[in-house]
């Protein structure tokens, strides 16, 4: 009842900054309690335990932009309003990804190896279906419908289980925290070789390098994730609330297929700066 009492959804949407610090504490949480209590299973339990501490929020953030989709009209400003409750969704999410990333790197390997091990494998089949297709349109259409399929998977989960969406989106948080931390500790045993010390600048060097190269294109994915996410919650507490039957329903149903749609085509976009932009730098 603690860490789900910190904050409420109105709050959160006036001061979403503080969703990052929510987030690196509702994660960091969940990181020791899952060593402490299931070690070998951390990989997987963290990301329930965060889930668990967040969920309120998220749902009652859901149930309030539903509120306004009953109670308020005119697409633009409901879109003006949808979009500081994502806002402090992406604030959280990375929250998430700083908390994930600083605790691979400053956990000892051996302790990394185990709290990321899931993580871990999915980055490493994730890297080989991409490699494994050298022309780029063509893995631009493998990443995009690959991303298409979380996406759906966070309108059905949204839909079907209310907040499912949320555990999606935290399990992506700590596969590109491991990855970010991995990448961040390959470019310090780099640096390592080649100047035979670290310096502030050096991790400074790493850390920014790693944050251009997963969160560029990572942003704008997540916030479609976060979009679909939204629109399945809207859809489910009106089902709940047996909007169906009311005159309101025709404008939840529009409000949805919008968001639907702008989260398609941020997922586009995505993929688009993943193929095209982010190689020329790396």
């Amino acid at each position: 009842m603690v860490l789900e009492a910190l904050i409420n959804p109105i709050t959160a949407e006036k001061t979403p900054y503080k969703m990052l610090l929510l987030g690196i504490l509702y994660s960091t949480v969940g990181i020791f309690l899952s060593i402490w209590i299931f070690k070998d299973q951390a990989s997987l339990i963290m990301v329930f335990l965060t889930v668990m501490a967040v969920l309120p929020l998220v749902y009652s953030t859901f149930k309030l932009e539903e509120y306004k989709d009953a109670h308020e009209s005119g697409e633009m400003h409901l879109l003006k309003e949808h979009s500081k409750a994502l806002t402090l969704l992406i604030f959280l999410f990375i929250g998430f990804v700083i908390s994930f990333s600083a605790w691979y790197v400053f956990f000892p390997a051996e302790l990394s190896s185990i709290v990321f091990k899931t993580q871990s494998q999915t980055i490493t089949s994730i890297n080989n279906k991409i490699l494994g297709n050298a022309v780029q349109f063509d893995t631009l259409l493998k990443i995009f419908f690959n991303n298409l399929r979380v996406l759906i998977f966070c309108f059905l989960f949204s839909l079907v289980y209310g907040m499912g969406a949320i555990f999606i989106l935290t399990w992506n948080a700590s596969v590109i925290g491991a990855a970010i931390g991995n990448f961040i500790e390959s470019a310090l045993s780099s640096y390592t070789q080649k100047f035979g010390a670290l310096t502030t600048a050096t991790y400074f060097s790493a850390i920014s390098l790693s944050i251009v190269r997963y969160f560029t294109h990572g942003i704008p994915e997540m916030a479609s994730y976060f979009i679909a996410g939204i629109a399945g919650g809207l859809f489910s507490i009106a089902i709940i609330k047996k909007h169906y039957l009311t005159a309101k329903f025709p404008q939840i149903m529009f409000d949805v297929s919008g968001l639907v749609t702008i989260s398609i085509l941020l997922l586009g976009v995505a993929a688009a700066i993943e193929v095209y932009v982010t190689p020329l730098f790396f």
